[in-house]
């Protein structure tokens, strides 16, 4: 096998971004992405502070979202989100382009909106993912998104917020990465659910996922790696953390 548990592990960014979820969901939620020690936990922007908490010490980014999941905030609104997030201790932040603008072919627009939230963030010494939204999109809109975020040095575009009508595909990650510079990592968001998967779009040069079935990948990944299963402790954060 071309792969350690870590090399899977550090592909995941563990979601928990659904509006549904309560706080003993997101304590939970926290202790999973511990417990398997995920890339990041990317979870709604009021429970970052706390989320970025319990992560001191861990290998694992505090992430969350900005413009999320629609896009149309106006670019102040998203800075301030940016500001507020890192302000919480975000590491990782995932913003939705403004689909409309996108659409329209603003793409003065769209570059400087982009650009402001990466400056801001690399100010701060962190990083940020693009969320095109692909299902709404044509090709061309994919290319150009691509082109801008290597121009403004965003580190990684990202396939779909996976609340809209469609997530990742391969012809996406493929023209994704086709059209992007080396200096942009590559994420596939909504979808990916199963390790067999997440094999797939490595193979493609994806870097991250976007993944809420994190137990189930990383379960079926241990198991063929002949690894033990993991154990996810009830209260407080797992032994080592």
């Amino acid at each position: 096998m071309d792969y350690t548990y870590l090399d899977i592990a550090k592909m995941i960014d563990h979601s928990l971004l659904s509006p549904t979820m309560d706080v003993a969901t997101l304590e939970k939620g926290i202790l999973v992405g511990l417990a398997y020690d995920t890339a990041s936990i990317c979870i709604m922007p009021y429970y970052l502070k706390r989320c970025a908490r319990l992560l001191t010490g861990s290998t694992i980014k505090a992430s969350t979202t900005i413009g999320f999941p629609h896009g149309g905030h106006t670019t102040a609104i998203k800075v301030a989100e940016a500001e507020q997030a890192l302000a919480d201790g975000g590491q990782e932040l995932d913003m939705v382009v403004n689909i409309s603008k996108v659409l329209s072919g603003d793409w003065s627009y769209v570059r400087d909106e982009i650009k402001a939230i990466v400056d801001v963030t690399h100010a701060a010494g962190q990083k940020v993912k693009v969320i095109f939204e692909n299902c709404y999109l044509k090709d061309e809109h994919k290319i150009r998104l691509c082109e801008i975020c290597g121009e403004v040095g965003a580190d990684w575009v990202k396939t779909s917020t996976g609340y809209g009508t469609g997530g990742a595909t391969l012809d996406d990650l493929k023209l994704m990465r086709a059209h992007s510079p080396a200096h942009v990592q590559v994420k596939a968001a909504g979808g990916v659910r199963t390790f067999d998967q997440l094999l797939e779009v490595r193979a493609l040069g994806v870097t991250r996922v976007g993944a809420s079935a994190t137990a189930k990948i990383l379960d079926e990944c241990r198991a063929r790696l002949g690894l033990e299963p993991i154990q996810i402790a009830d209260k407080g954060a797992p032994s080592g953390y």
